[in-house]
């Protein structure tokens, strides 16, 4: 790799982990508010965000939406993306405009609709709707991704599976979803992720009881500078890059082991090369 390019990748990673060398400590600190650097070290932090029902709830929630919002997106965008690439059909450009319109439209603006919309649907303040509206908005990510693989995917081997008398459902659930699996885990990991980190929306339709980790963050951070912002926002940044780990250590895994096995192939051959 070139030496600049490495360099600049170095440049961008520092940049982006900065902040969280300032968030950390902090979330360590024995102060009443938010202060660096920390006049003193306690877990206090830690013990009120596990403890305390004001962030337990909103981080229970978080994860129950995040969990239907997958559900959810998986369910309309799937069918969404081989409709897309697998048949043409009339309004298809249209169609896909409005899958893609989240993208476009201002957050506020959906926000203000949900509320207005889903308030006559006495959906606002209930799980239902915020799921349904965070879908809306992990929908678009979650049908590129798929699109995109499915574009790459030979589709001869599905010919070859109905061939040999598969039925459609059955040549998906053991053809086509294995091979495609890996997509569809990005997909979800990406609804996921999109539902968990949206605050706008929530602010607007989630309430009191169903407020998400995100909304309760923004509300430590403008009402009264609770220094439990920082042990959640170190709580999340470490449960990424735990996420991370667990996804790289296989991989590793896999590459030693290989290695190590060629090394001992090599060690095998060239004492019989010798010897001949």
């Amino acid at each position: 790799m070139n030496p600049w390019i490495r360099a600049l990748a170095l440049l961008i990673a520092v940049f982006v982990a900065a902040p969280m060398f300032i968030v950390i400590p902090m979330s360590f600190s024995s102060a009443a508010s938010l202060t660096f650097p920390p006049p003193g070290y306690t877990l206090a932090n830690y013990v009120n965000f596990f403890s305390d029902p004001n962030w337990t709830q909103p981080l229970t929630n978080s994860l129950v939406i995040g969990l239907g919002t997958v559900c959810v997106t998986m369910l309309f965008s799937v069918p969404a993306s081989f409709a897309l690439v697998r048949h043409i059909f009339a309004g298809r450009a249209l169609f896909n405009l409005l899958i893609m319109l989240p993208m476009i439209v201002p957050t506020i603006v959906m926000a203000l609709g949900y509320y207005i919309y889903f308030g006559q649907l006495r959906l606002v303040q209930s799980y239902l709707g915020v799921i349904l509206a965070h879908s809306c908005i992990a929908m678009p990510m979650s049908t590129l991704i798929l699109t995109a693989a499915l574009k790459g995917f030979d589709r001869s081997v599905e010919r070859a599976a109905m061939n040999l008398g598969a039925s459609p459902f059955t040549t998906f659930r053991l053809i086509t979803f294995p091979i495609l699996r890996p997509a569809f885990t990005v997909a979800g990991l990406f609804a996921f992720i999109a539902s968990f980190d949206e605050a706008v929306i929530s602010l607007f339709i989630s309430g009191r009881d169903k407020a998400t980790l995100p909304r309760q963050m923004f509300n430590a951070v403008r009402q009264e500078a609770d220094p439990t912002i920082s042990a959640a926002s170190s709580f999340l940044f470490l449960l990424v890059l735990a996420g991370i780990c667990v996804w790289l250590a296989p991989q590793l895994i896999r590459r030693r082991t290989r290695a190590a096995d060629q090394s001992q192939g090599n060690g095998a051959t060239q004492p019989a090369a010798a010897a001949s």
